[in-house]
């Protein structure tokens, strides 16, 4: 018997209502006033809502992949990769950051999220070119290289996608695009940011080459006949942690915004996180990529504006509003095309 949708956002209302408490109590915990315990509320909330935001575009994503693993490693990453979201990218990610820019040991990082926000914060604010260049970077290669794929046999904005997968017929197109922008914007930057932007930009590149291969050495040893299992198995789950990683970033860098309690930070952004799982499973398991044939579309293109702006964040401040914002209309855009193209082709 087919699901309701309403029966997906039962485990996220529940992590919603325990979130939101948590947080509120940690309001009490730390200011000791019911003013605390209200701020710290909706801080938790606004941190839910902006990771919903970000991260629409990559359920969308994360549903495609998943069509094609295997029902192990797809439950694996089901529950597997959310731990590894919430608590890797949204508690450890930040606190790794802070031990390797700071120069400090992990147990020195921990004690300053929670015994010195302002200075935890202010680590990660001054890191923040290098993580946009690592982001940006790998997230422009994942959009990229769906339009430049000569296989793909659905185009939105016809025109504009036929002339990329043209430019898939050079070899190393997309790379050489990347680094063209990444040159520019390093241009851009002051003497002593550029050597770390420039790196990280190109460890982002790196990781997806060797994360893409990985993947597509597992599929090529499969249509061979060999190691079966590992088709959509482990070079898939791979790709999709390191790319919930890549979208972790802005939500990360944006919530240091709202507040520097790293246990705020947590809570209101794994509550979001749940809700992007259950929009995964949902897309999986109705079919809905098929049903709006445009919908990938809008997402890739939103990861492209997303890579976008993550860049020009290190020259300049985009509010996360605008940034959520241009996810959610080209996403909605893309679904009311494919609404409107299933009008016309139904008798």
């Amino acid at each position: 018997m087919a699901r309701s949708s309403l029966s997906y956002l039962k485990w996220p209302l529940i992590v919603t209502a325990v979130g939101l408490g948590l947080s509120g109590w940690l309001g009490w915990a730390t200011e000791g006033s019911m003013s605390g315990v209200v701020a710290f509320f909706l801080i938790g909330a606004v941190l839910a809502v902006l990771e919903i935001a970000l991260s629409f575009d990559n359920a969308i994503v994360n549903a495609n992949k998943l069509e094609d693993m295997t029902p192990v490693w797809r439950q694996r990453f089901l529950t597997w990769g959310i731990l590894i979201a919430v608590f890797g990218m949204r508690i450890v990610f930040p606190l790794l950051i802070v031990a390797v820019f700071a120069w400090v040991n992990p147990f020195e990082a921990v004690r300053l999220a929670l015994a010195e926000p302002e200075e935890y914060s202010r680590i990660i604010e001054n890191s923040h070119s290098s993580i946009a260049a690592f982001g940006g970077t790998f997230l422009m290669m994942v959009a990229l290289s769906f339009f430049v794929d000569e296989d793909k046999s659905i185009d939105w904005i016809e025109s504009l996608e036929r002339s990329m997968r043209k430019c898939g017929s050079v070899r190393g197109f997309e790379i050489a695009f990347v680094l063209i922008i990444v040159a520019l914007i390093s241009q851009a930057l002051p003497g002593h940011q550029q050597a770390s932007f420039l790196f990280s930009a190109i460890m982002g590149l790196l990781v997806f080459t060797m994360v893409d291969g990985l993947g597509n050495y597992l599929d090529q040893s499969s249509s061979s006949g060999v190691g079966m299992a590992a088709k959509g198995g482990l070079g898939a789950f791979l790709y999709l942690e390191v790319l919930d990683a890549s979208f972790s970033f802005d939500g990360v860098i944006g919530a240091f915004a709202l507040t520097s309690n790293i246990v705020l930070i947590a809570i209101g952004l794994g509550v979001g996180a749940m809700y992007v799982r259950s929009m995964t499973i949902m897309l999986v398991e109705k079919g809905t990529l098929q049903q709006f044939r445009y919908l990938e579309h809008g997402a890739f293109y939103s990861i492209f504006a997303l890579s976008m702006i993550m860049f020009l964040q290190s020259l300049v401040h985009v509010p996360e509003t605008l940034t959520g914002g241009i996810g959610v209309v080209l996403i909605g855009l893309a679904l009311f095309s494919s609404i409107r193209h299933n009008k016309r082709e139904t008798p």
